[in-house]
């Protein structure tokens, strides 16, 4: 069936030309498929229903359906624009089929008298009922209908649904579908054989109602997602058994400098900072890498359970380092760790970009030489020069902010090092399950004594003058806020309050109160002075831009705004609304935002207003916007799942059980299992 709906690109072909060979494998590998292997698991997005024919007479506006025509004129019309338009009819009535983009050949097919099954949506136009750009084929009066759906299947430029579904089909005929999943287990969990699935999918039965096809295929679709699990499943946790495989040093604790560190500090460490700490200080004594995440809420003290693990690596006179996205988070990690531990007679490295040469030259030489146990800085730790005389644990914190090569190049500064991943993003427990199975995981999972809830309030733009209001009340009471910004400066594609314009305003609406502005592109010692201003409450009113996400603990500050907090991520709302409730004083969130309102803004600031605990805003934001984005795996080398969802948790579960069966008991199957789902990308879990 000829699809009229493409858009012509450059020179229109002519009716029988064919697409040169040599660009068909390109095409090809835009959607992934590297070769016949791939095809039969590239599988349809929707499907339309030509195994019957609707009558004329009998079309509802907007439902898709397949009519049998015959032309009655073609002609083509220059009014309001250059398009093709052609009148059908069967013995019920009439159709206008209208084409804005078209080829010379297709109104040459389209000639009155030739027989058409047209396939499209009808709607109301001029003349009538209408098709704009359906799909359509001339046929003899005798043709018989297709006894399946036809599959639609994600494609790309130059890549025709005939050209992909002659190809899948070869390729259902010609490739090995041999089910690489032990009968045994089959059975077990209750799955169907694979290569039936895949038939299934590929060509469905027809239905009596399009609404019946979900329930239809659900056993096929089961099996394909379980596949694509235990695909996932396979490679990581044959990543955690290589890592596991491997020789590292052994940092045994002395329990001198961990016991100095908790009998000074200010606090008691909760139950779970306790659990991870003891976890954490069980993996260092193994012989093998600790690969492990720390993941824990806003504020839930992930600093000092880091803290006691650099100690344990000091004790053994290895070094530990650890790496922060940002200079004011690796600053913010650098302040608390030199307090709670140059006191003990440590010394604490800072390595920043923005220091000085001579500087950066006199920290370089201290970390080579041993003399620093300990370092903390940004992306200045991975750089070549600087190298590590011992180095037995790296940590790297907010680590979906880094590409997969930095996270790496900090381990590559010894030979196999302990790491520890920290993450203020709580990643629900299928996430964790799926892209995260090849790391031990601990959870902070309660919030020091202390913390104070924040009370979150919604309010429209046009009540910005009363929240300026609450902003001098709060600082006339001794308290400190935050006005947060998305954008640095004027911007002509969106109309956003921007941070220096915000600054501008609130400097002439509180003149009494003393208002500082920080953001990205100021330079680094200047940010320092505006935030060590502010901490000093210096500074009552600090307006910035996301640069104090992460890191910034001032326990005064009581009162955030967030300026179109609409055009915000969940997982940032919730980081940001982290720094206020640090202090005893009751604490309150503003987020401004602008109408319109999109119906996803709206499902986020609903999410973020009704909910507190960023486990739940975290399974929220995973439903709303899936796991690719929710982690940034497009930088990270775990594979991504195409069909599977995480929220069935119950299948999740199942492949990982299966993936620890075939790895013990038959490594050949997993090893086939996932050259065929992954195509060689497992090869980025080897690092």
């Amino acid at each position: 069936m000829a699809d009229a709906r493409s858009r012509p690109r450059g020179k229109p072909k002519s009716a029988g030309a064919v697409p040169v060979p040599a660009t068909l494998p390109a095409r090809l590998a835009r959607l992934g498929l590297a070769g016949p292997g791939d095809l039969p698991f590239h599988l349809p997005l929707r499907y339309e229903d030509e195994t019957r024919i609707t009558p004329v007479a009998e079309a509802v506006a907007g439902q898709p359906a397949q009519f049998q025509v015959e032309v009655l004129d073609c002609e083509i019309a220059f009014r309001p624009r250059r398009q093709l338009i052609c009148r059908v009819a069967d013995g019920s009535g009439a159709l206008v089929l209208r084409f804005l983009n078209f080829y010379p050949s297709q109104q040459k097919v389209l000639s009155p008298g030739t027989r058409l099954r047209v396939f499209g949506e009808p709607r109301g136009g001029f003349f009538g009922d209408e098709l704009i750009h359906p799909r359509f084929r001339s046929i003899q009066d005798d043709e018989p209908l297709p006894d399946r759906l036809t599959p639609i299947y994600p494609t790309t430029a130059g890549l025709g649904q005939n050209t992909l579904r002659r190809l899948i089909q070869k390729a259902m005929d010609q490739a090995d579908l041999s089910d690489t999943l032990p009968e045994e287990l089959r059975r077990r969990f209750s799955l169907e054989e694979l290569a039936p699935s895949l038939q299934a999918l590929h060509q469905p039965p027809a239905v009596v109602a399009m609404d019946e096809l979900d329930q239809t295929l659900a056993p096929a679709w089961r099996r394909i997602r379980f596949d694509e699990l235990l695909a996932q499943q396979l490679s990581l946790r044959q990543a955690y058994a290589a890592r596991r495989a491997r020789n590292a040093v052994v940092l045994p604790p002395s329990g001198v400098l961990t016991d100095g560190l908790l009998r000074h500090l200010p606090f008691t460490l909760t139950a779970a900072q306790r659990r991870a700490w003891q976890e954490i200080a069980a993996d260092l004594v193994q012989p093998h890498p600790m690969q492990r995440l720390l993941q824990g809420d806003v504020g839930s003290g992930k600093t000092i359970v880091a803290a006691l693990a650099m100690l344990q690596a000091a004790e053994s006179g290895h070094q530990a380092a650890l790496m922060a996205p940002t200079e004011i988070l690796a600053e913010q990690h650098y302040r608390k760790l030199a307090a709670w531990l140059e006191p003990l007679g440590l010394t604490v490295a800072w390595l920043t970009g923005s220091l000085k040469k001579s500087e950066k030259t006199a920290m370089a030489k201290r970390i080579a030489s041993g003399e620093a146990l300990l370092a903390v800085g940004t992306h200045a730790l991975i750089e070549d020069e600087i190298s590590f005389a011992r180095l037995g644990l790296a940590i790297v914190d907010e680590q979906h902010r880094f590409g997969v090569r930095q996270r790496l190049a900090l381990k590559q500064k010894a030979a196999a090092p302990h790491q520890l991943t920290m993450s203020a993003t709580p990643i629900p427990r299928t996430l964790a399950m799926s892209y995260y199975a090849d790391m031990d995981v601990s959870v902070l999972d309660e919030l020091p004594p202390g913390r104070t809830p924040v009370l979150t309030k919604l309010v429209g733009e046009g009540r910005r003058h009363e929240v300026v209001v609450r902003v001098r009340d709060a600082c006339r009471e001794g308290r400190q806020v935050y006005w947060v910004c998305p954008l640095i400066e004027e911007s002509e594609t969106l109309q956003l309050k921007t941070a220096e314009e915000t600054y501008a305003h609130l400097c002439a609406e509180l003149p009494e109160l003393r208002v500082g502005l920080v953001h990205g592109r100021l330079r680094s010692d200047d940010k320092a002075a505006v935030m060590n201003a502010f901490l000093a409450n210096e500074v009552q009113v600090l307006v910035a831009t996301t640069v104090i996400e992460v890191g910034v603990d001032v326990p005064n500050a009581s009162l955030m705004i967030i300026e179109h907090a609409e055009r915000f991520g969940l997982s940032q709302l919730h980081q940001l609304r982290g720094r206020v409730g640090r202090g005893s004083a009751e604490s309150v969130c503003i987020l401004l935002y602008a109408q319109p309102l999109s119906e996803t803004a709206r499902q986020r600031l609903k999410i973020i207003y009704e909910n507190t605990d960023g486990f739940e805003i975290a399974r929220q934001d995973l439903a709303l916007r899936g796991p690719g984005e929710f982690i940034g795996s497009r930088q990270s080398g775990v594979p991504l799942l195409r069909y599977a969802q995480l929220e069935d948790t119950a299948l999740v579960e199942a492949a990982r059980a299966v993936a620890e069966i075939m790895l013990r008991d038959h490594p050949l199957r997993g090893a086939q299992h996932m050259a065929r789902w992954l195509r060689g990308a497992e090869e980025y879990l080897k690092a």
